[in-house]
């Protein structure tokens, strides 16, 4: 499967906001969804920094997944 480098990158914010959903609903369902950049770096600290940009086409993908309807 091949994305378009240029097209639309949504963050876990916007989509949060658009989906009405939270945002750590959001990670969940893209965290390990093909196409996902997920950009992490280990801090000094404990706590690892996870940082994902959705392709518009991935959250079209998913979103059309979750909407079917049982039939």
């Amino acid at each position: 499967m091949r994305f378009a480098y240029n097209e639309k990158h949504y963050t876990v914010a916007e989509l949060a906001v658009l989906w009405d959903l939270s945002e750590d609903t959001i990670r969940r369902l893209f965290r390990h969804e093909p196409g996902v950049l997920v950009l992490s770096r280990a801090r000094s600290s404990k706590r690892r920094y996870t940082t994902l940009r959705i392709p518009e086409s991935v959250a079209l993908r998913v979103h059309q997944k979750l909407s079917v309807v049982n039939q």
